[in-house]
């Protein structure tokens, strides 16, 4: 793959091989020469060895060859009739420098005319023509230059030095919590003395609701039987609702602790429902606990195991189906939950308030969601916290990118239809308790401006359509940097790293977030994929069906944002290496901590589950 002159420029100093068979005579150009970004493969391959190569640097000056070469040939002094001595021309760049820092040192003539009242008008004749204007001073007597432009320099740079603004609470929302102690089920669904009680026979009134679904069951998990089978699991919710009218993002809003809501489902074949993967087994070995968008220890999970049409699995009505249908068991526990006196929450409210900062660094995060129909899908903004009703599916919005303030995101403004692989599929739950926001959110030294939600198309076309739109949005909001995050691997990428593109070549330095590792290596990237944050935490660095393993957690949110800061500082981002090494996380975290002296935690990686023999395969 030929290079750009752009491409020449920046690996001046790599090795100079060709790309293609060239012919006696021919004056090379950068068309003519491999990507070096690629020799490492090449080399392991054995397909080249760049041994005694020239540089890049040294034989793009007319160098003509002697004899005629095949393809991933290195440029050798014995193949091209001259080249250049490298170090001469590193020096030369040096040799100019000189004199352009001396230029400002010589002290030029200045003639000065005694005036009365006005302006004192100095000309600096030599070399630029500089005219300065002063004011008069006093008494309409004259006044000498020298001793009135430092008053006026001092005054100028009062009147340019910007007023300190104050930090302005934009919103605040607040979460009332209830303890869940128990859950039973009853002849209707209500809330008594910490204990949840689940009408019988609601399940028919599920499976009424959606053609699709064939049949619905419930299962109450409590934390002494979590080594229960499960078909793979679709998602996992908190359970809350809105209090009076506020929308999502502000006012209160109500939420049940020790209880989430799960759904999972095959179709009528037994058809897992999943793309890339699927995480049925026993809970307690596929999941990876307390991650953002999974259980944690000691909670209860009320799982639902939806049936739908043979065949719908892999179409959007079957997944949505069985999502809307466990939505009716999740809303009538909603409504049940508006009933219970204030009186039997917790003291205490849980506060978020979303603060701009003027003056400090400002900053957006973009989180791509999957939009390629099938079962690439999400609603978004519903009317209460990852409901269903009065959402809109992305993919019938035209995955543009949406904004959201980030006290929405925390909310509930995402429920997650998505189900690609479950290792790095983001949750509900995950945006409820989203790491990065959160962390953006709590940094005095950030002004976090929003959120925005732009989906992932299936056609290429689309894609870039999206991603120029995202872009302009980005460039219109006038910041600073940016983040841009991804769920999956693959399809998406390719969006992802336009995304990237769309934001850096406007000046504005990003940050990318995804899985990669050894499976989910970027299969495609440009020049300002500089700056990323590998999400993977599975030993072998793949998507091990392990639900949660590879997703966005606290600490990649810490990395993410002293990377970005970095990168606004004008700070050098070192290159990353050519295979995934867990030690690069391991050595960042470190010096994050020892810069800020704050200890940073880390999750579990996928090595503390005990090993299923579905997993044990996957290593055998």
């Amino acid at each position: 793959m030929s290079i750009t002159a752009e491409t020449a420029k920046q690996h001046a100093n790599d090795p100079a091989v060709l790309c293609c068979r060239a012919e006696e005579g021919t004056v090379l150009a950068p068309s003519n020469f491999e990507d070096p970004a690629i020799f490492p493969d090449l080399i392991d391959s054995g397909l080249l060895n760049t041994d005694g190569a020239l540089k890049l640097g040294q034989v793009l000056n007319g160098s003509k060859l002697t004899k005629t070469v095949d393809s991933l040939t290195p440029i050798t002094p014995d193949i091209i009739d001259k080249y250049d001595e490298l170090e001469g021309e590193e020096e030369a760049p040096a040799e100019e420098a000189a004199p352009a820092e001396e230029a400002p040192v010589a002290a030029p003539a200045a003639t000065l005319a005694p005036v009365v009242g006005g302006t004192i008008k100095l000309h600096i004749g030599e070399g630029k023509n500089i005219d300065i204007e002063l004011p008069a001073g006093l008494g309409g007597g004259a006044v000498a230059a020298p001793a009135a432009a430092p008053v006026a320099a001092a005054g100028a740079a009062e009147a340019a030095a910007p007023a300190e603004q104050e930090e302005k609470v934009v919103r605040t929302l607040s979460r009332r919590h209830l303890r869940i102690d128990k859950v039973e089920r009853g002849p209707e669904t209500k809330i008594e003395n910490h204990v949840l009680y689940i009408e019988e026979g609601i399940e028919e009134k599920a499976v009424e609701s959606e053609k699709l679904v064939q049949s619905l069951k419930i299962d109450v998990i409590t934390p002494d039987n979590y080594h229960t089978y499960s078909e793979t699991i679709m998602d996992i919710q908190p359970i809350a609702t809105k209090e009076g009218e506020a929308e999502l993002g502000e006012g209160v809003t109500r939420v049940l602790d020790g209880v989430l809501m799960v759904v999972s489902g095959t179709d009528a074949n037994g058809v897992q429902i999943g793309e890339f993967g699927s995480s049925e087994g026993y809970i307690d070995e596929n999941m990876m606990w307390g991650r953002p968008g999974a259980a944690d220890k000691g909670e209860t999970l009320i799982k639902t195991e939806v049936v739908i049409d043979a065949g719908k699995n892999m179409e959007r009505p079957g997944p949505i189906a069985a999502h809307k249908a466990t939505d009716v068991i999740t809303d009538a526990i909603r409504k049940a939950l508006k009933k219970v006196d204030e009186s039997e929450f917790e003291a205490d409210l849980e506060e978020f308030k979303q603060v701009r900062r003027p003056g400090k660094k400002k900053v957006v995060v973009i989180k791509e969601i999957m939009g390629q129909g099938a079962m690439h899908d999400n609603f978004l903004f519903p009317v209460e916290p990852v409901g269903t009703l009065g959402a809109k599916p992305n993919v019938d919005m035209g995955n543009v990118p949406i904004a959201a303030s980030p006290l929405e995101v925390l909310d509930g403004c995402i429920h997650a239809l998505t189900c690609i692989g479950p290792a790095s599929k983001e949750m509900s739950r995950h945006y409820w308790r989203e790491p990065l926001v959160l962390e953006a959110l709590h940094d005095p030294e950030l002004d976090l401006c929003g959120v925005i939600f732009v989906g992932s198309p299936q056609a290429n076309s689309e894609k870039f359509y999206v991603s120029r739109r995202l872009g302009q949005m980005v460039e219109l909001l006038d910041v600073d940097g940016a983040f841009v995050t991804t769920e999956g691997f693959g399809n998406n990428h390719v969006d992802f790293v336009t995304h990237i593109e769309n934001i850096g070549k406007r000046g504005i330095p990003v940050v990318g977030f995804s899985f990669c590792a050894a499976q989910g290596a970027l299969v495609v990237g440009n020049k300002y994929c500089n700056a990323m944050i590998d999400n993977n935490k599975s030993m072998s660095g793949i998507e091990n069906e392990v639900l949660e393993c590879n997703t966005l957690c606290p600490e990649d949110a810490v990395r993410g944002v002293a990377m970005l800061k970095a990168e606004m500082a004008g700070e050098e981002v070192k290159a990353p290496e050519r295979k995934y090494n867990v030690n690069v996380k391991t050595n960042n975290l470190e010096l994050i901590e020892k810069a800020t002296g704050k200890k940073i935690e880390t999750v579990e990686n996928e090595q503390s589950l005990p090993m299923s023999e579905k997993r044990r395969e996957k290593y055998d």
